[in-house]
């Protein structure tokens, strides 16, 4: 494929969804590109604002913080996948408030345990859902004062 080929299929690619360098990249590379002008391809997307990794991280971030509500643990290995750098993950972990974060923790456990009402042990109720709440990506500290907090 020639380099206006690349880069009109990249554009295309690009333009519906906010992606990371490495799905443009690996994109590419099955429709038949060559290493030096799929390189050349992602620059110019780059500098044509097609492509913007800490755009696509915050995107991630937030997404997948509000639409299916995971953590970070699991939103930084989500982006580690794609091959974004620790500043750009790092920027976009900020985009989660973190008062917002904490009530998403407190309405995951309350869920969680309205499941759970028919449990009787306590303590197989509290593992169960805190294997729930670490499975969703939360850190293990906020899921146990969480835990305590709701419990007392």
């Amino acid at each position: 494929m020639t380099f206006k080929e690349l880069l009109s299929a990249g554009e295309h690619f690009c333009s519906y969804q906010e992606r990371s360098q490495y799905e443009v990249r690996c994109k590419l590379y099955d429709i038949g590109g060559k290493s030096f002008d799929i390189e050349q391809v992602i620059a110019q997307l780059i500098v044509d604002d097609f492509l913007n990794e800490e755009r696509f991280a915050k995107t991630i971030a937030r997404g997948k913080f509000r639409l299916k509500n995971f953590g970070k643990r699991k939103i930084i290995q989500m982006l580690k996948l794609h091959k974004i750098s620790t500043y750009c993950i790092e920027k976009a972990l900020k985009e989660i408030d973190e008062k917002e974060y904490e009530n998403t923790i407190d309405k995951l456990l309350e869920k969680k345990l309205e499941q759970l009402k028919t449990e009787n042990n306590s303590l197989v109720k509290k593992n169960k859902v805190y294997r729930y709440l670490l499975q969703k990506g939360f850190e293990s500290q906020e899921i146990i004062k969480a835990l305590d907090s709701h419990l007392k």
